[in-house]
């Protein structure tokens, strides 16, 4: 049974760090990314920009979206969301450009910010041909879902799922404690609910 928005909007989009975005502002619109294309070249590119993807078992549209905006750039895959990490990080540390594929909530945005490359607006069923794509990844508001018996007899403890919303700051910030800090879940949970109250005060039955 559906239990309400979470607050999060789950999206999917090319990024680019902030420090990079401040140094040349009209990155932020794809049909500038050709002239940035030697920026963002790596050895792995083939004299082309890279444009950084995770796993190759990942689905995404960067390979047809690459070839339908006409872009000098070439898909390379880091291999894992692991490897992907470690890769935007030590760019990070350089403070050298980089295009990658990413997406929100997560919370890598906390270490290393980044600013998303606006591409064409995404239209409904403008990604139904995987081959023809030519537009952005649509964003999703993250719902919760309960078990229905749950829903119904749950009293207090479903009421409060029910009311629990909050921010993708907000979860960004307990992630960065579990995947980052190497704290247990409920540590983590914890830390955060000692530092929010005036947030989950409003979720109490």
């Amino acid at each position: 049974m559906n239990g309400g928005d979470l607050g999060v909007t789950g999206h999917i989009g090319w990024f680019v760090p902030t420090y990079f975005a401040k140094q040349h502002p009209d990155v932020t619109d794809w049909k500038n990314l050709n002239k940035y294309a030697d920026a963002f070249r790596t050895p792995e590119s083939g004299g082309k920009g890279q444009l950084m993807d995770g796993s190759p078992s990942y689905v995404t549209n960067d390979k047809a979206l690459v070839k339908n905006l006409g872009l000098d750039y070439e898909v390379v895959f880091a291999g894992s969301e692991a490897a992907q990490i470690t890769q935007i990080q030590q760019f990070a540390k350089e403070k050298k450009p980089f295009l990658t594929y990413w997406y929100t909530p997560q919370w890598l945005f906390e270490k290393v910010p980044m600013t998303e490359v606006k591409l064409p607006p995404y239209e409904e069923g403008c990604d139904a041909d995987p081959e023809k794509v030519d537009c952005a990844y649509p964003h999703t508001p993250l719902q919760k879902y309960l078990n229905a018996d749950f829903a119904k007899n749950g009293g207090e403890a479903a009421e409060l799922l029910r009311n629990f919303r909050w921010t993708t700051e907000d979860q960004n910030e307990v992630s960065l404690m579990i995947a980052e800090q190497k704290m247990s879940p409920e540590d983590a949970a914890k830390k955060w609910v000692d530092s929010h109250e005036s947030v989950w005060r409003k979720w109490l039955p």
